[in-house]
Parts: structure tokens; C-alpha cells; sequence
């Protein structure tokens, strides 16, 4: 069967343009779809979506998070509790749990069914609001415990070394991925804040960038002299190659001159990480899990080593909460105690 571009699919109505404004959702729903499904009458998943796009100003990452976890929980009543596809009214604090435990038992781990939970919970604080059921089934459903892990802890000089890796591409890619690891580093911006900068963002007298964050807050970010040096240098050689540039051109280009795109950044950092693991200062660092915000944590990790204000640096990374930057100073008392332990004679 050929798959339409508007779907009628569990939860999404047919006013839910999948392809068209979501590609990406709208293949993560082809890869989870193994049968024919009822129609649906009346969409309620749909506005919910539309109401975190339009209203919330969530990014479409997000709103991919939640179309996937409310898919999966429309499937689960459809197969295995005859509940109406889209009669919420009917769900009760049982079927959560059961859902849960359904997740888990297919082998989800506790982050991910932890993230359904506050999907669900979301999603029918909506419904309430919009008067379509009269209680929140998911709302005192306890979540799995998550364990917290800590930030990969990247010293200085690591990344000084990591830094370096760019300036051996010859080609003006290496300029690129230069100020784009540069101004990671720098700034501590989320790798979906730095896809989005344009020319214009950026103000290079004042060493300054205009960051959209999460919910469409935007804040003022500064970066240093060796972003600034690194930027000035690729934009230059950008210029030079596709000649004078506009404030609404993307910062960031790919080699199909296009607005670079997330992955690509997180295959360049992967391809300069692996180059850096087979040098000897790297050896140590191989088999570690490492991504563009390995970068992020960097930034804020050594700001705080250097005396930094806990709050300013919450504020540089968009954090909505302290609480989410203080995982930055349980960083601090574990690379403490592991100094301790190596080098105390009584430890």
C-alpha cells in the first residue's frame, strides 16, 4: 500500500500534514507501522501537537518526541485493551501503569519509559484544560527511578587537542568545522541553537550571538577570541567562494551550500573524535560516548573550575532551572574525589 502524506493514523488526524511539516515524524510513524489502523474521528493527539508547535514553540525534535510516545500509547490501547482509539475519557490510572510496565517489559530502558510517562502526563494535563476529560489518569503515576549520570569530564588540554583536529582538513571544510567546534566550546550553545544561527546573529565587533533557545527564548550569548579569530577566518573564505553574504544566510553551511544540518555537525564531531582517539593523548579517551554537547559540558565544567558564578552560567546555557546546571558541581566532587583516590597515599 502506498502511504499517504496526510495520515490517518492512531491519534493524528487527517488535518496533521506529516510529510510535508514534519518529515522527520512522519518517517519515525512509517518505520512503526505494521498494520492497517481504524480512521479517526476526531483528533485530539493532533491538536495537542499543534498546540506545542504553534503555542509552546516547542522545536520539532521535541514535537517528534511526544507524536512518537502518544503513537505508541494509542497502539497499546487499540491491541490490548479494546479501549476506542481516541477515547481518552475511558482511560483509567490502571492502563497507565499497564502501559508502563508493557514498555518495559519490551526491553525500554527507564530514561525512555520515564519520558512516555511525562509525555502522557502532558498530553492529558491538555485535555483537561481543553475540557475532554474530567481527571488526569497519568498524573500521580510514580516514573522509574532514572540514575542521573554525570557529563563526560574533558579536561582542558583534551580539549585544546580536540580543538586542533579541523586545522588538518585542507579543504574549506576544516575552516568550518573549525569555528563551528570553536564557538561550541565558547558558548556551550546546544548543537539545534548553532544549526540555527544566521549571519545576522552574530555580532562580531561585540563578540556577541543572538541564541534561540528551547520554547523560543532567546538569550545573548558571548564567545572568545579564538571563536571570534575562527569565525572572521571562515566567513571570510566562505565570502571568497560564494561571494557577499546576507544576514538571513545561515551561519553554518553544508557542501550543498544548505543550512548545515544536525547530523552532519554530529558526523563531523565524530569523524575529528575519532581522529583524536588514535593519537596517543586519546588513547584513554576511546570507547567513551561522545556527542556535540560533550562540548556543552566542557564549556560549563571548566567555567565553574575557573570560579565562575553558578547562576551566570545557567543563564549562558539556557537552563530554565538552576537545578539542571548544578549537575555541573557533582561534577566537580566526583573529578575530586577521583584525584584523591590516585594520588593520596591513604586513599
Amino acid at each position: 500500500m502506498l502511504f499517504p502524506s496526510v495520515l490517518s493514523i492512531p491519534g493524528l488526524g487527517k488535518r496533521w500534514k506529516l510529510r510535508h511539516r514534519f518529515p522527520v515524524i512522519f518517517e519515525t510513524f512509517l518505520l512503526n507501522w505494521s498494520r492497517s489502523v481504524p480512521d479517526m474521528k476526531v483528533s485530539s493527539v493532533d491538536a495537542f501537537l499543534e498546540y506545542l508547535e504553534k503555542e509552546r514553540g516547542y522545536s520539532h525534535h521535541s514535537i517528534r518526541n511526544y507524536g512518537t510516545d502518544l503513537y505508541t500509547f494509542c497502539k497499546y490501547l487499540d491491541d490490548y485493551n479494546n479501549v476506542g482509539m481516541n477515547d481518552f475519557r475511558s482511560v483509567k490510572k490502571t492502563v497507565i501503569r499497564n502501559f508502563l510496565g508493557h514498555l518495559m517489559e519490551e526491553g525500554l530502558a527507564d530514561t525512555t519509559v520515564a519520558r512516555h510517562l511525562a509525555s502522557l502526563k502532558s498530553f492529558f494535563k491538555y485535555l483537561m484544560r481543553a475540557e475532554e476529560i474530567s481527571m488526569n489518569p497519568a498524573a500521580n503515576v510514580k516514573s522509574p527511578k532514572v540514575k542521573r549520570s554525570l557529563p563526560t569530564f574533558l579536561e582542558e588540554a583534551v580539549v585544546a587537542k580536540l580543538l586542533e583536529m579541523p586545522e588538518k582538513e585542507k579543504s574549506w571544510l576544516g575552516g568550518r568545522d573549525s569555528a563551528i567546534l570553536e564557538l561550541f566550546y565558547s558558548t556551550g550553545i546546544r548543537v539545534s541553537e548553532l544549526v540555527n544561527l544566521s549571519i545576522g546573529d552574530v555580532d562580531f565587533d561585540g563578540m556577541l550571538i543572538r541564541v534561540m533557545g528551547k520554547r523560543s527564548k532567546e538569550r545573548i550569548v558571548p564567545f572568545g577570541k579564538r571563536a571570534h579569530h575562527a569565525l572572521r577566518r571562515y566567513i571570510k573564505e566562505r565570502e571568497n567562494r560564494l561571494g557577499s553574504l546576507e544576514k538571513s544566510d545561515p551561519l553554518f553551511i553544508s557542501n550543498r551550500l544548505k543550512q548545515i544540518a544536525t547530523r552532519t555537525v554530529q558526523d563531523r564531531l565524530t569523524y575529528y573524535l575519532n581522529q583524536f582517539e588514535l593519537s596517543e593523548e586519546g588513547e584513554k579517551f576511546r570507547g567513551i560516548k561522545w556527542s556535540p554537547h560533550t562540548l556543552r559540558h566542557a564549556f560549563a565544567t571548566h567555567m565553574l573550575d575557573r570560579g565562575a558564578d553558578i547562576r551566570a552560567i545557567k543563564e549562558l546555557l539556557g537552563h530554565a532551572s538552576l537545578s539542571s546546571t548544578q549537575v555541573y558541581t557533582h561534577l566537580q566532587v566526583e573529578q575530586m574525589k577521583k584525584v584523591f583516590v590516585q594520588s593520596h597515599p591513604h586513599a
